[in-house]
C-alpha cells in the first residue's frame, strides 16, 4: 500500500465531517447508492451528508462510494502524492487537526454551546456566524476566547495544510 493511500486510511477528515459538509452525488449513482447509504435530495440533486454513516475507522462502502468520494484530493494528499510532504509529516498533521477538533468540541460541551448541525464543518460555519454576529466581544469569558483562538487555529491549519477554503 503506498503512501497516499495510507494517509487517506489515517485520516477520514473528509468522511467524518472534519473538512467537508457534504458530498454531492452525480444522478446516474443515485439509484445504487441509495441502497446503501441514506442520501438527501434537494431539487432533484442527491446529496450525503457529513459525517458520512459508513465510516467507522474506515469507510464500510470503499467499493461502492461515490464518483466525488473517489476523486477527492485534499492538499495534504497532494503534497505527500507530490513527495512536497513526508509520511510523518503529513500523519502528525492530521493528530493535529484531530487533537484542535477534540479541544474544540469540548469546549462547545464545557460552554454549553448548542449548534444545531451534526457535521462538525457546519458546526464550525455555525460558530463563526455566532462569533460574527456576537457585538459584545468585551463581554466574552475567557475560555470564548480561547475557543476563538482554537477555532482560528484550526482554520488555519486547514487552509495551509489541506488547502481548503475557510468557513
Amino acid at each position: 500500500m503506498n503512501d497516499s493511500t495510507n494517509i487517506c486510511l489515517s485520516c477520514g477528515l473528509c468522511c467524518d465531517g472534519t473538512l467537508i459538509g457534504f458530498v454531492q452525488l452525480c444522478e446516474e449513482e443515485i439509484p445504487e447508492l441509495s441502497k446503501l447509504i441514506e442520501i438527501e435530495a434537494v431539487n432533484g440533486k442527491g446529496f450525503i451528508l457529513q459525517p458520512c454513516k459508513e465510516f467507522c475507522n474506515g469507510c464500510t462502502i470503499y467499493a461502492k462510494r461515490p464518483k466525488h468520494c473517489i476523486s477527492f484530493k485534499c492538499g495534504l494528499l497532494k503534497s505527500v502524492e507530490q513527495k512536497e510532504l513526508g509520511f510523518d509529516l503529513a500523519i502528525e498533521t492530521i493528530i493535529a487537526v484531530k487533537q484542535k477538533k477534540g479541544t474544540i468540541e469540548k469546549k462547545l460541551e464545557t460552554l454549553q454551546i448548542e449548534l444545531q448541525s451534526h457535521s462538525f464543518y457546519f458546526k464550525m460555519v455555525e460558530l463563526k456566524k455566532m462569533i460574527r454576529k456576537s457585538k459584545f466581544e468585551s463581554s466574552l469569558t475567557k475560555s470564548h476566547l480561547e475557543l476563538v483562538t482554537d477555532l482560528m487555529q484550526l482554520d488555519k491549519l486547514l487552509l495551509s495544510k489541506f488547502d481548503l477554503y475557510s468557513t
